[in-house]
């Protein structure tokens, strides 16, 4: 019997060995059977074990269904002896079996034992279930009971270091794809403002954190520079505390790790305290704080790191395509202030023109960038007068019917012009020069476009165009009060006007009378008199 070997063990001799010291945690081991005498003597055999100087930790489970409620609490035992027979003749065989199928437990290596080996014969058991090794109870002595131990555990250490190593590469892989999903969102976010909150989110999303104690700065500088002025730094964007932070002053606790980040030029990990460090290669630096993080792992900062040179090249392609347009808007604008200037329009006609359908383009739910792309096209609006003959430009009175025919031939012409462009902006701008003078009844010109029909970008231009028209003087009128003004485009909604879109627009005469105010003909002329 087990009982009666193990006392011929060297635990008995009263010799004593030298132990190493464990180097790490206890290797855990569930015992389950029925007789205590059993639980006792395994103990006391394997009382001096040792695997990779970590010595054993016993768990002790007199039932099958004892051993389940342990399994199902304890999720690091790395090996069980297993009676056949206690509470019934095939107990241990059933707890083997919901091991490995229910509890989906395929790392713990399982011994099985009987002191009746007839009730299980060992072929049918190796066979039919998921074991490792099986053993009857009086051929198991203390010697054959540690080797069957050191094979487990090596066993079992192996598989962890294989499942671990398998997670890692998950972990990695999960991780870049996360780098991969929050740095093309930024890609797609066309403007400053966009790209600050967008990357805010990203970063939470990125680190899978809920903290909303967030901020992001920017520094205009050259990236190489060593003369680091944190006083130059602006705030883009914030979240948590920091959601008003662009009203107050950067705090000096804070100031003082964005200026240790620009010195440095790398992304710092100080405490509870995260700052990235996002350089273009245009000179600005994005600078991201992020407080309220207790731990950020070595993944993490491998994958803010990736992320972080993603992120210098979303910024820097962000603010080149941002120079183009701005580029491309002010030529548009400037050559919308030639063609109105040559027609002795109000100074600061084009400009009132773009911000109207601007704000009305917002107030009729359209998406900002669908707003930016009317208010930096519309100044071309008449770009086709350009061609038109001043006797007829400059006529301050009524049109004859020939010079009227010349007159409606604008729009075609700014078409033209405009066409054979691909560019967003210039392609919209075509649009609305050829339709900003369509009626929504379908008494414009020049194709007697009807409702839908006419592009919304037409439709708002005309709304906005009309409404400067009579509310500045011109070489044929002087300007009419703002009540007059309403009370005619009032009267031509569903004729000359969408009327959604003027209802939009009359509810909101505040914002466009303010709109008129700031970009009044006077103050045109006192920016004229300063340059």
């Amino acid at each position: 019997m087990l009982i009666d070997i193990a006392k011929k063990s060297p635990l008995f001799s009263g010799k004593k060995k030298s132990q190493p010291v464990a180097t790490g945690p206890a290797w855990r081991i569930l015992i389950v059977d029925d007789e205590p005498d059993v639980h006792t003597v395994t103990k006391l055999a394997l009382s001096r074990f040792k695997l990779d100087g970590c010595a054993l930790e016993f768990i002790n489970a007199y039932s099958g269904e004892e051993a389940k409620q342990i399994l199902i609490k304890e999720k690091d035992i790395a090996m069980a002896f297993v009676d056949v027979v206690m509470e019934s003749d095939h107990a241990g065989l059933e707890l083997v079996k919901w091991i490995r199928e229910e509890h989906k437990n395929t790392a713990i290596r399982l011994i099985l034992r009987t002191g009746q080996p007839g009730q299980a014969p060992e072929e049918d058991v190796i066979v039919n279930y998921d074991i490792n090794d099986y053993k009857a109870k009086a051929e198991l002595d203390s010697r054959k009971l540690v080797t069957s131990v050191y094979s487990a555990l090596r066993s079992y250490r192996d598989i962890i270091e294989i499942e671990k190593a398998r997670a890692n590469q998950i972990k990695h892989r999960k991780g870049l794809e996360r780098v991969v999903k929050a740095t093309s969102g930024l890609f797609e976010l066309r403007t400053l403002h966009n790209f600050a909150d967008g990357l805010l989110t990203q970063v939470a999303n990125l680190l899978n954190l809920d903290t909303e104690t967030l901020l992001l700065s920017c520094n205009a500088m050259d990236a190489m520079s060593d003369n680091v002025n944190t006083d130059g730094l602006h705030i883009l964007a914030g979240t948590g505390q920091f959601s008003n932070h662009h009203e107050k002053p950067v705090p000096e606790h804070i100031k003082h790790l964005l200026d240790d980040a620009l010195k440095q030029k790398r992304c710092l990990y100080e405490e509870d305290c995260f700052v990235g460090y996002f350089p273009a290669k245009s000179g600005w630096i994005n600078l991201l704080y992020m407080d309220g993080i207790s731990k950020i792992d070595d993944l993490d900062k491998k994958l803010i790191d990736i992320f972080a040179i993603n992120v210098g090249v979303a910024f820097e392609n962000l603010l080149l395509n941002k120079e183009l347009e701005d580029t491309q808007s002010e030529l548009i604008l400037r050559l919308g202030d030639v063609v109105e200037s040559r027609s002795k329009e109000a100074a600061y006609h084009v400009k009132r023109i773009a911000e109207y359908c601007y704000q009305l383009a917002l107030l009729s739910g359209m998406q900002v960038h669908e707003a930016d792309l009317i208010k930096h096209a519309s100044p071309m609006h008449d770009i086709g007068k350009i061609a038109t003959p001043d006797a007829v430009l400059l006529k301050p009175g009524k049109l004859n019917a020939e010079e009227w025919e010349i007159m409606r031939q604008h729009p075609e012409v700014g078409y033209q012009i405009l066409a054979n462009s691909e560019r967003p902006i210039l392609k919209a701008a075509s649009t609305i020069a050829l339709q900003h003078h369509e009626k929504y009844d379908g008494s414009g010109y020049p194709s007697g476009l009807k409702g839908t029909d006419i592009h919304v970008f037409a439709r708002i231009v005309a709304i906005a165009d009309v409404f400067d028209a009579l509310s500045h003087a011109r070489c044929y009128k002087p300007a009419w009060p703002i009540d007059e003004v309403m009370k005619v485009m009032k009267e031509g909604a569903g004729n000359h006007f969408d009327p959604d879109l003027l209802k939009v627009f009359m509810e909101n005469i505040d914002v466009f009378t303010k709109v008129k105010e700031e970009f009044s003909d006077q103050n045109a002329e006192l920016d004229i008199m300063a340059t």
